[in-house]
Formats: C-alpha cells, structure tokens, sequence
C-alpha cells in the first residue's frame, strides 16, 4: 500500500492500524501529491490511500493521474468533514473508497480489503455525505427514485448489487451467492447499465439509497 498524507502524525496513526492486519503492508508514504504519484509509479501497490488536501499536488489530482498510469492501483480517498465538495470530482477522478478521518479504525481495514480485492467501499459515515453532496449537485436521486429504479432488476442482479454497495469485490459476491466470477462481472454490468451508472462506487451509492446493503 502507499499512504500519503502532509502530516506525519496522520501517517504514523493510519500505518498502526494497518499493522494489526498482517496481510497489509505500507510500501511507501508520501507526504505531497506528486512525490505519491512517482512513488506509486516504482511500487505499483495494490491500493494507494491519499489524503485530498496536500501540498504541491492535491490528493484528487494524485488521484487521476495514479487511476491513468496504474488502474490496477485501487484509490481510497482520506477526507474530512469539511470536505465534501471534493466528493463529486473524486468520483471523476476514478477513486475506489472514502473514507473519514474520524472514521472507527476497523473501516480503514474494511476499506482496504475491499478496494485491494477489486471492489468499491464507503464507510457508512461518508456515505450519507456522498448522496448529500450528489444529490445537492442533481447527480442522484431521492431514495424512493432509486428504490424505485432498482425494480428494474432482476432479483438476482439485486442480490448482486446489495453486496457492492458492502464493498465486496466479484470474487467475493460470487463465494456468496454461488457464482462463477464471470457471471457477477456480467451482472455488474447489466446493473451498471440499466441504471445509467459510471462504475462500482455509484453503484454502491445507489445500493445505500435503495436501503439494499448486504454482507453475508
């Protein structure tokens, strides 16, 4: 993983948590945008955690030019509460999770999996700041739009999206739901499609709005 944040006491908190799972493993840190974007060039990590606000080069910035050179790296957005006028152009910018500061730690580990595995996650706290914002912003629905919108689906492809708005990657839906891989990419794509949605993270947004998140 790469984590980049201006402030080392950030840094140093983040990198603790991450060492309680032994799977994870800080490959370098950054403290401004563009050293991130050189570094994640060298280590090419599995995911690449970017606080939005940094010197030089601002984390969303970092964050589209990370998304081009390396798609395969899964960008996490670190925000604030003060920032959610940056959550529209993050989803532009090809992010992958968000992630709040004054987050409970075990959602940076349920972030990391999530976005390392290939899936999308946001924490339930910036969750409900992400439809605010968009909704503010005319780019998603009220929740009875997106109930209503969600009918379209069949129900399997409801069982499918209720389990990327929890984050799961194909992989992990498939063990779920007894899928072949390539069977819940093609209902990610019909739910994508049917719903006039961009990717995973709107697709999450739209599983919170329908009130349809599941886990097991």
């Amino acid at each position: 993983m790469l984590l980049a944040d201006d402030e080392a006491m950030i840094r140093a908190g983040v990198r603790s948590i991450l060492a309680r799972a032994p799977e994870m493993e800080v490959v370098a840190e950054a403290e401004d945008g563009y050293e991130a974007v050189e570094l994640a060039r060298r280590h090419q990590p599995d995911v690449a955690l970017l606080d939005i606000q940094m010197p030089r080069l601002d984390g969303l910035s970092a964050a589209a030019r990370v998304s081009h050179d390396r798609p395969e790296t899964g960008v996490i957005m670190l925000t604030t509460f003060g920032e959610d006028e940056f959550i529209a152009r993050a989803l532009q910018e090809g992010a992958s999770g968000f992630l709040l500061k004054a987050d409970d730690p075990r959602e940076l580990l349920n972030g990391v999996r999530a976005v390392a595995a290939g899936g999308a996650y946001l924490s339930p706290n910036v969750a409900a700041r992400v439809i605010t914002r968009l909704r503010q912003a005319g780019r998603t629905s009220s929740g009875a739009w997106s109930r209503h919108s969600v009918e379209q689906l069949t129900e399997r492809e409801r069982d499918v999206l209720a389990r990327l708005g929890a984050g799961l990657s194909n992989a992990e839906i498939g063990a779920r739901l007894h899928l072949v891989e390539g069977t819940v990419k093609a209902h990610v794509s019909a739910i994508l499609s049917k719903l006039g949605l961009r990717n995973r993270v709107e697709a999450a947004i739209a599983a919170y709005e329908a009130g349809i998140i599941r886990r097991d």
